[in-house]
């Protein structure tokens, strides 16, 4: 798709100067939003872009179900967001779901 050329005033939907308004053949992308691309792709919290560790990489690379993915992706952040015991627990959460399922 071909970028849309630039407009004087913004979108007043989405605030992008690339269009005057949004249709629904317009992509919300993260700058739409107001969203840092790397907080949203590749958080410093998960293990960052350039991590092999980070934990969407493994959880894939294992071939990881979603309640797994899920026990696996809150250890790892565990200690990277000030709330350790409460990502602890949802890690036993989502293990607990899987044992039981």
């Amino acid at each position: 798709m071909a970028k849309k050329k630039a407009t004087k005033k913004p979108c007043p939907v989405c605030g992008s100067m690339n269009h005057t308004k949004c249709t629904l053949d317009d992509p919300i992308t993260n700058e739409m939003l107001g969203i840092e691309d790397s907080a949203v792709n590749h958080p410093k919290h998960y293990g960052g872009e350039d991590d092999p560790y980070e934990a969407i990489k493994v959880i894939e690379a294992w071939g990881l179900g979603f309640n797994i993915g899920n026990t696996v992706k809150y250890l790892a952040r565990a200690d990277k967001k000030g709330k350790r015991l409460e990502d602890l627990k949802k890690s036993l959460w989502y293990l607990n779901r899987e044992i039981k399922n």
